[in-house]
This record gives C-alpha cells, structure tokens and sequence, in this order.
C-alpha cells in the first residue's frame, strides 16, 4: 500500500519507563529490538501495547545502538564494547572490546556481511559480521574542537549498494569513504549544526545526529540542530542539510520547529527527519521538487526510528515510549 505522509497518525504507543536509543526490527512482523538506559536490549511486539519486555544482551551501562543479522542481534553501549547476541537461545555469542570509550552508533551493510561502529574516541571501526574481525579503522575525525573541548563521532551510515559510508561527529564535519578499501573519498561540512557558547555555559552543543544517502547514493542528507540561542534547552531549528557529497555542495536545506534531528530515513518518495526538543518532531520533504510534504509532532523526544518493508510505518523509539507511526494513502 502507497504510503503519504501527509495521513500521518499515531496508531499505537507502547509506554516504557526508561530511555530506548536505538531499534531494530524483524523484517516482515512487528517485533523490535531495544537498547535501552537500563543497560539492556529488549525485545518488544510492537503489535501490542502491554506486550511483554524479553531481556537480551546487557552491558552494564546504557546501551545506545543495536542492529540485527538473521538470529543475531549486534549491540553496542557506554561500555565500549560491541556483543553479538544468539535472539533465540539468549546467550552471548561474542564480545569485543571496540573502543576505549562510550559507542554511539552502529550501521549494517545493506547485504548483512560488515557492520560499522563510531564512537567518542573518534574512531570508526568497520567488522566483519560473521567473524567478529575488524576489516577497517578510519580515521578522520578531530578529537578536540575548535575551541579545544572533546569531540564526540555520532553516526554511521552505509548507502544502498554498500560501497560507501559515512560518518559524522560534532562540529558538523562529514566523511565518506570507500567502505571496501578502508580509504577516505570525500568530505563535506555543515557548521550550522554546530553551536559554542563561550558566555553562559562554555560549552557546545549539536553536531551530526542523523545521515541518509539518497536511493542512489549521490546525495547524502545530513541531521541536526540549527544555531542555538540558549544552550541549556533545544532552542534551535531543527535542520537537515543535503549534499551532492562527490561535489561537496551543498544543494538543499530544510528546517523546522525546535529542536534536533535524530534520524533520517531516504525512500524514492520522501525523505524524513524525526526526531524532538520539548515534544517529538517529523518532517517530510520532497527533496526533487524541493517542497515540504508535512510536518507535526509525535509523541515523544524520538531517538531512532525505523521503516517497515511496505514503506507506510515507522517505529519510533525515543523518550519512554514506542510509537508506531502509519502513513496510508
């Protein structure tokens, strides 16, 4: 069934009492893999709204990402270390120490063979699925800011055919690379994304939350926050910069209520931001005919979200809660 956007409903919220980070989901049914601030990743039929919390892999420490390869979910935390877990069986299958500090984000390979991690020590790291070996480090990412604070490295992101991946930390600078070969191709800056109070606080805030190649992989969509007035609340637009990144231009920008952007997602149709500040936030653009198709809100600060495979829900996790978002024509 087509979907649009602009029929966007709630049509379920599934209450939690903790943080969720990160989702992934089964294809073709309703069930999601959590990580959660309770150290853990829980699996959750989103079909139901009591439906019952199963335990998988736990950390110790928040868990802020996790991907899933047939029976295996891949998660990763504030413990720096990356487990493979047996869904079935519940029992760990592998664990590595990844990086010396906190995870932030993991992409799969669209074909399942190489999963990537980034995390603050401003390395990411490409590992090969089925042996646990690390295939690639890539380095290109400052550690320190202009301003000489830590740096933080916050997402990862495959394009459709796998040949390319990017990453992007918390100034607002973007680096593709040749996902096979381990080597730098291109990099692209949006600065915008950034913002340093020297005044109040002296500290920043914002940088790269979300990226999503174009289903053709030319372009690249790049998430955030807007400048900030007031850097103890979100009180910024929420933004989303796109680039031919082969060019390094950028050639569309779109903003909306305040806020910041957690997630993108790029069909052939729209692409979505989703995300929040005081409440959840999406937006939906056309970004061929450079239009907006609609933006509201959800019902909760949104961390990650994920597509079903006939393009018309979405899964949002966020601040303790699950929604379930239908677009049907």
């Amino acid at each position: 069934m087509p979907s649009n956007p602009r029929n966007l409903r709630v049509a379920r919220e599934i209450a939690r009492r903790d943080i969720l980070f990160s989702v992934a989901r089964v294809p073709n049914s309703d069930r999601l893999f959590v990580a959660s601030s309770t150290n853990k990743v829980y699996e959750i039929d989103a079909s139901r709204t009591n439906a019952e919390a199963i335990e998988h892999a736990d950390h110790g420490r928040y868990v802020t990402a996790v991907r899933l390869v047939g029976n295996t979910a891949i998660s990763g935390g504030y413990d720096g270390r990356l487990i493979w877990w047996d869904i079935q069986n519940r029992r760990a299958i592998r664990t590595i120490d990844a990086h010396t500090r906190q995870v932030r984000h993991l992409a799969l390979s669209p074909d399942g063979t190489k999963i990537a991690s980034v995390a603050d020590d401003m390395v990411c790291r490409i590992w090969n699925v089925a042996s646990g070996e690390r295939l690639h480090e890539l380095r290109g990412h400052e550690p320190r800011t202009p301003t000489h604070f830590g740096s933080m490295l916050y997402v990862c992101v495959f394009s459709p055919d796998g040949r390319h991946l990017a990453t992007g930390d918390r100034v607002g600078h973007v680096v593709i690379w040749d996902a096979a070969a381990g080597r730098q191709l291109s990099a692209v800056e949006a600065p915008t994304l950034y913002t340093w109070d020297g005044v109040q606080r002296i500290r920043s805030i914002g940088g790269v939350r979300g990226l999503a190649f174009s289903p053709d992989g030319a372009q690249l969509a790049v998430g955030g926050v807007g400048q900030i007035g007031n850097v103890d609340a979100l009180q910024g637009p929420s933004r989303v910069e796109v680039f031919d990144w082969n060019r390094r231009q950028r050639v569309l920008e779109f903003t909306g209520q305040n806020g910041i952007v957690n997630k993108l997602i790029w069909t052939s149709e729209w692409l979505c931001a989703i995300g929040g500040g005081s409440n959840g936030l999406v937006m939906f653009h056309d970004v061929g005919r450079r239009a907006s198709i609609h933006q509201g809100n959800v019902p909760m600060h949104v961390h990650d979200a994920v597509l079903n495979d006939d393009g018309n829900q979405i899964y949002a996790v966020g601040h303790q809660k699950i929604a379930v978002l239908e677009l049907r024509a």
